[in-house]
């Protein structure tokens, strides 16, 4: 994939993740969805995400690719939710993968 494909596919992630962050200012935005899930609190924000985990398991096991990719879609969009609420950025995100890139776990893990 050339870098320009690449570029464009990571500015929708950037506009989404940008988009949850102005509904993050916007607190008394009754009408936006990441503005309540955000007002909510955490508990609301991980349990949103564990009910799209569970969707996205679903979707895999029944291998309904339409399925797999809406819910894996609603998955990655609610982590982005939980970022926001513990203000970590993309960049961030980004930093890490590549961080990752071409080692083993045990040369990145934290948990050792």
């Amino acid at each position: 994939m050339d870098d320009k494909k690449i570029s464009n596919k990571l500015n929708v992630l950037n506009e989404v993740f940008a988009t949850i962050e102005k509904r993050k200012k916007d607190e008394g935005n009754n009408d936006s969805y990441v503005s309540s899930l955000l007002n909510d609190g955490l508990d609301k924000i991980l349990s949103k995400i564990k009910e799209e985990c569970d969707e996205s398991i679903e979707a895999s096991e029944n291998g309904d690719r339409d399925k797999i990719i809406y819910e894996y879609t609603d998955l990655l969009f609610h982590m982005m939710v939980g970022l926001s609420f513990h203000n970590v950025k993309l960049d961030d995100i980004y930093l890490e993968l590549e961080r990752r890139i071409g080692k083993k776990k045990k040369d990145y893990t934290l948990d050792e």
